[in-house]
């Protein structure tokens, strides 16, 4: 039978972010800020146990964070800190962020291949533990090829969702080929190591998604922008529908993309998961505030 990742050492991240899930949760059915006393109290800590668990994931306080997550600061962002895709481009990737440094090189299946619903293709699945909980990742002997998270969606639902993009392959669960790819993906590769990815979609989807690996870490940008960099200014809508048909989520960084009011629009994981995927990064990209520090701020 297979079994999810047990905590351990290096699953203190997924249990971490159990505890906001639940945390952000709250903070959604709220209106207005909600004081650490009551969301420690909703989540069973005491206020100083839930300040440091809550800390040492996002590495500032929950009345910090919870200022991120507002819509006030997506709007903020989309003023001053969504860069243009074509800059972005010109610059090329490296220097860009984290995470599009680990996928300067990526392969593509071809249109005949994508029809045939993948026929013919062998894929290795895992589940292993992310930032954002238990993530299942499938890859072929090229790369990643896709990406589910449990915590958004549950074990079953991710499984299920992954395997019908792809109906007519052969799944095998076998972590260990995927391991290193896993690792490097969310940050625990050795310095320079990246990480393959192997994009199996449409033409058009294709272009959408090499278009999100331009937006930095800490930025969003807009359906339309998206639809402009592509060429094609008018498919806003069908930029919308490609963005969410993104099989490798948060690894291409489909949550960096906000309505053009600034609204987060929707999310196949859920709104408060892309919150939290949002502010994690934006924090992380605009702070330098660490979390012993921020485990003593009120």
């Amino acid at each position: 039978m297979t079994q999810m990742p047990k905590n351990g050492p290096e699953q203190d991240k997924a249990y971490h972010y159990g505890v906001i899930a639940r945390a952000i949760a709250v903070i959604d059915a709220a209106e207005g800020n909600i004081g650490l006393e009551a969301l420690a109290a909703e989540m069973g800590m005491s206020a100083a146990h839930f300040q440091r668990v809550f800390s040492a994931w996002v590495g500032v306080s929950p009345k910090r964070y919870q200022q991120y997550l507002a819509l006030g600061h997506a709007k903020t962002l989309l003023r001053s800190h969504a860069t243009t895709l074509q800059a972005a481009h010109g610059a090329g990737l490296s220097g860009t962020g984290r995470l599009h440094d680990l996928f300067v090189r990526w392969e593509s299946m071809s249109p005949g291949d994508f029809a045939a619903g993948g026929a013919g293709l062998k894929i290795d699945w895992g589940w292993f533990d992310s930032p954002f909980g238990p993530a299942l990742v499938m890859g072929t002997c090229k790369g990643i090829c896709g990406l589910s998270l449990a915590a958004g969606m549950g074990a079953p639902e991710a499984m299920a969702d992954l395997r019908a993009r792809w109906p007519k392959a052969q799944y095998s669960e076998n972590p260990e080929a995927l391991a290193v790819w896993v690792r490097t993906a969310f940050g625990q590769g050795a310095a320079g190591e990246t990480a393959p990815m192997y994009l199996i979609g449409a033409p058009f989807q294709l272009k959408v998604w090499e278009a999100l690996l331009q937006v930095p870490e800490g930025s969003v940008t807009t359906y339309g922008a998206i639809a402009e960099h592509i060429g094609n200014p008018k498919a806003v809508r069908a930029v919308g529908t490609a963005v969410g048909r993104n099989p490798i989520g948060y690894l291409i960084p489909c949550h960096r993309v906000l309505r053009a009011s600034g609204a987060l629009g929707g999310y196949h994981w859920g709104l408060p998961m892309k919150r939290a995927m949002l502010g994690y990064e934006s924090i992380r990209s605009q702070t330098g505030i660490n979390a012993q520090d921020a485990a003593h701020e009120a």
